[in-house]
Formats: C-alpha cells, sequence, structure tokens
C-alpha cells in the first residue's frame, strides 16, 4: 500500500535513509522519480521534502538537487564528557575532541582567543566586569568532516586565565577544564541551562542553517568545591545534528 498523506511520505523517506537507501551525503533521487517510486503525486512528495528539509535531514544544493545530511547526529553525552579521563584520552585538546575521533571523524576549528568583553548575564555569573575586557574569550567554530556542527564561547576570568596556556591557542591535552584543576580552580560540577530557539543570521550562515531551523543554546557554568564559577561556556547546537543525554543523581548528597 502506497503512502497517502505527506507526512507519511516524509516517514517513509525518513526511514530509508536510516535504512542506508538512501546514504548519508548522497543525492536524493528527484521528485518525479520518488512520486513515482511510492506511488503519490509530485505535490505530496514535495510536502514531505520540505518537512525532512526543516529538520536538517536534508538540505538543497542549488543546481545539483537534494542531498542527504552528510552526518548523523552526534550523541553529547553530559554525564562522562566533561571527566578528565574523556577529555585527555589519546592527549585530545577537549571533550569534543574526544568525542570525534571515537567516530573517526576530522576535526576543524576556527578559534578566536583573547581578552574581551563578556554579556552581562555571564559576567554576573563570573563576578566580573562587564564594562571592560575582564575575560579571556575563547570563541570557536567547529566542524567535523567539513560539516559546521557547533559554535562554542568560552569566558574565563581574567584574574585565572592571564598568562596561562587558557589565553593561548593550544590549551594543551584536556583542554581548558584541565588547565583550570592545574590551576588549583578544579570544576567539580557542571551546570547547564538548554533552550531552543531558531538560529540568529550569523549562527545560520556559518551553521549552514534556516530559519526555520532550530539550534540548542546551552549556557554551561563550571562550579569549584567552593562555590565559584570559573568558566562560562555558551554552545550553539543544530538541533538536527546532536542527540543530547543527561544522568544525573535523583537524590545527590
Amino acid at each position: 500500500m502506497s503512502p497517502s498523506s505527506y507526512h507519511e511520505v516524509a516517514d517513509v523517506i525518513r526511514a530509508a535513509i536510516a535504512d542506508g537507501l538512501y546514504p548519508r551525503g548522497t543525492l536524493l533521487p528527484t521528485e518525479d522519480r520518488l512520486a513515482t517510486d511510492l506511488g503519490v503525486h509530485r505535490a505530496t512528495v514535495n510536502k514531505a521534502l520540505k518537512i525532512l528539509k526543516n529538520e536538517g535531514l536534508l538540505h538543497v544544493e542549488m543546481g545539483v538537487g537534494t542531498r542527504v545530511h552528510p552526518l548523523p547526529p552526534i550523541l553529547r553525552n553530559a554525564a562522562t564528557r566533561h571527566s578528565r579521563a574523556h577529555r585527555e584520552r589519546g592527549g585530545v585538546r577537549g571533550a569534543l575532541a574526544a568525542e570525534l575521533v571515537d567516530l573517526a571523524y576530522e576535526l576543524d576549528s576556527v578559534n578566536t582567543i583573547g581578552p574581551g568583553r563578556p554579556p552581562k548575564h555571564i559576567a554576573a555569573i563570573l563576578g566580573v566586569d562587564p564594562d571592560s575586557d575582564s575575560v579571556i574569550v575563547r570563541h570557536r567554530r567547529m566542524r567535523a568532516q567539513d560539516v559546521p556542527i557547533q559554535i562554542a564561547i568560552s569566558y574565563i576570568p581574567r584574574a585565572i586565565a592571564d598568562g596561562t596556556p587558557i589565553a593561548e591557542r593550544d590549551p594543551g591535552i584536556g583542554g581548558i577544564s584541565s588547565r583550570l584543576a592545574e590551576l588549583g580552580h578544579a570544576q567539580v560540577e557542571l551546570e547547564e541551562q538548554l533552550r531552543v530557539r531558531p538560529p540568529t543570521r550569523e549562527e545560520a550562515a556559518f551553521l549552514g542553517m534556516t530559519v526555520e531551523q532550530r539550534v540548542y543554546d546551552v549556557i554551561q557554568i563550571g562550579w569549584t568545591a567552593d562555590e565559584r564559577a570559573v568558566k562560562v561556556t555558551r554552545y550553539i547546537l543544530p538541533t538536527y545534528q546532536w542527540d543530547l543525554a543527561y544522568r544525573y543523581p535523583i537524590d545527590p548528597a
């Protein structure tokens, strides 16, 4: 029996991608061909493809065709990704690098590092001046297999970071969290504040997104044993590119 609605056609195409009938990174058949194969009208296929494009599963290459998004969703496991063992495994430079090594993906990151002014809400968390260059800002635009996957912006008080590898382009094995620990500011608890929203124009331009798509906007705060916030990182993640997992005690001590 052929699908009868464009939602059902979207379900069929989505399942075909998951099953490998239309492999990641390849072009879909034309709308006419899909309509013939599925026994539906071309207009039904067109509506179904719009759903899948908004999901980020497909994207249009002008003059070429409709391509399956090359990378399946990446698991971001908040319960394990920031442990020292994970972020330093194999000599990598942080949690994301370790995750991508496991997937055999090559990481490319365009980084801007230097003193800067934090947004007021982040300055309040860190206890620094929002009207002066009170933090080191590490702004990173990251790709895996040449596919943009996230924007990450970290803010660390200059009272901690100045004159250390945290203020340098390469912070060393384990990234800035390991350097904070070595400086006596080990993070013992991470807090994440998460919301879903449309991308800004600048975010969409880098991430290759449309206004119909959505990003996870995650504010992560690193707390020390004496309840001091020493690092705030804002992650901008396409929702179609990431699966988020959390695990934590129900009744923490």
